[in-house]
């Protein structure tokens, strides 16, 4: 009972994780404005996202431009594209292997040992989602740290971290810490299966085996008496 409520909290907290790199690949604030110089105040903020590129100004007004071009973007954001697009379909495909081998739905039927290997295969997807999120995501970072700190880059071209990438570090913690959590609960019940089947063999063949015959009383052991 404790091992299924462990699968289906750490089910949930992967689709949890799943549906935050879907908000993550939408969002727009993947490197923000960078509020530097003597004057702060400014009527706009630049967002920068891996789609497209918003400004949004102080009155409420906030306008959006896709890309134009996909081959004039910058590799990360190339990379961004296909590795966040590739996490959630194996977000979506782990998802469903997982549900499948979970022990409180009815898919393969009692094979419990199945269950177990289709539970592993569905842990280890959900960690390679977190992965490819967290590639693109840390890969971001590291450029907009390094373009900040380089001296060539004028202030008009900086820019900070924003929202999404941490939003997408934590979406990927989550979704490796929930797979693994999802792999190390197989091996007990692959172990479990096996002593209860190695049991009831052994029970079986305990049942099935013929009783010893008896022995012949042998009269030369008994002790003779005389008769009057």
């Amino acid at each position: 009972m404790v091992n299924t409520s462990l699968q289906l909290i750490s089910f949930i907290c992967a689709v949890t994780g799943w549906v935050m790199a879907i908000a993550v690949t939408a969002l727009p604030q993947w490197k923000v404005t960078a509020f530097i110089g003597s004057n702060i105040l400014t009527s706009e903020i630049v967002w920068e996202g891996i789609w497209m590129n918003c400004i949004y100004q102080t009155t409420g007004q906030m306008q959006c431009k896709t890309y134009e071009s996909m081959l004039a973007l910058p590799p990360d954001i190339q990379a961004a594209r296909a590795l966040m697009c590739l996490a959630i379909f194996l977000g979506w495909l782990s998802c469903t292997v997982t549900c499948c081998g979970m022990k409180c739905t009815t898919c393969a039927g009692d094979d419990r040992q199945a269950k177990a290997a289709i539970a592993l295969c569905g842990g280890v997807l959900f960690i390679l989602t977190g992965l490819c999120v967290l590639v693109p995501v840390s890969w971001t970072a590291n450029t907009v740290i390094r373009d900040f700190y380089n001296p060539a880059v004028p202030m008009v071209r900086k820019r900070e971290l924003g929202q999404a990438i941490y939003l997408g570090w934590a979406a990927a913690v989550i979704l490796m810490l929930s797979g693994a959590v999802l792999s190390c609960t197989c091996p007990q019940g692959d172990r479990r299966v096996y002593r209860r089947g190695y049991l009831g063999r052994s029970f079986v063949n305990t049942r099935a085996s013929a009783p010893d015959p008896p022995k012949p009383i042998s009269t030369s052991s008994l002790p003779l008496k005389e008769y009057v």
